[in-house]
């Protein structure tokens, strides 16, 4: 059985697709793309993909993976072009490895998000975020199926800065343009309970009183391990690529033995 990882974005207005909706027009695109899918056991057998840490509705995405499970090998390049033509534009299918490790999903422990506020002047921006980071805590609510909750954002936010004249990734579209524009960049741990961007955008209202007229455009730039020397979110998939790009045991000994 082979298994590829893939990474895939949702863009423009397919952000608002749902984990749900992406995953029926997946499957959709797996069969025009005649994969040769392994099935689950069961009365009711299901392809074998795994989603791993899926975008919240509303929110674009340059990083997202999945991995799926093969009855027969296939090329990673061949198989992301034919599932990239059979999914909706936006929704596109832009890296493909074979998996040589484990642990996907254990590597992905922190997400770097651009936040666009349009209407916002840079300098508030740059307040509100001076006051967040100073902050010890900061509490927030979320509305849960369990009622309200109160939990603390600021330890999961290793970085939050005002990205000053950074292109933006966020579409401008339906966007207003002769108003000011705040973009910040935030990159944030997994921990539990999560903090997503929302969460941040509560807490700088909350300790700066940072009110954006209009929602903000969320997109998440890349996911990954997050690397504590260099304060970076690494690639999760260069483990993979560099795994197949190294001499197996086998090649080892042969070049030994010839050299000899």
């Amino acid at each position: 059985m082979q298994r590829i990882r893939l990474r895939y974005t949702k863009r423009g207005r397919l952000r608002f697709t749902s984990h749900r909706d992406f995953q029926r027009a997946f499957e959709r695109a797996l069969r025009r793309a005649e994969v040769p899918m392994a099935y689950s056991a069961g009365f009711t057998p299901h392809p074998k993909v795994s989603y791993a840490n899926a975008a919240p509705t509303g929110t674009g995405s340059e990083a997202e993976y999945l991995e799926i499970a093969l009855t027969e090998a296939r090329d990673p390049e061949q198989l992301r072009v034919l599932l990239d033509e059979s999914m909706p534009t936006g929704l596109d299918v832009v890296e493909s490895v074979e998996a040589r490790t484990s642990g996907l999903a254990d590597r992905l422990t922190a997400s770097v998000w651009e936040l666009r506020l349009d209407g916002v002047d840079p300098a508030e921006a740059e307040r509100a975020i001076a006051a967040f980071n100073a902050a010890e805590a900061v509490e927030v609510q979320r509305m849960t199926k369990n009622g309200v909750r109160t939990f603390d954002a600021r330890p999961a936010v290793v970085h939050l800065e005002n990205s000053k004249g950074t292109e933006t990734h966020s579409s401008t579209a339906d966007r207003p343009t002769d108003q000011p524009c705040a973009i910040l960049r935030l990159v944030v741990r997994h921990v539990t309970p999560a903090v997503r961007p929302d969460d941040v955008l509560s807490g700088l209202r909350a300790v700066a009183d940072l009110a954006p007229p209009v929602p903000a455009a969320v997109t998440r730039l890349a996911q990954g391990l997050f690397d504590e020397e260099t304060g970076t979110v690494t690639d999760p998939l260069a483990p993979d690529r560099e795994a197949a790009t190294a001499p197996t045991e086998a090649e080892t000994a042969a070049t030994a033995t010839a050299s000899a």
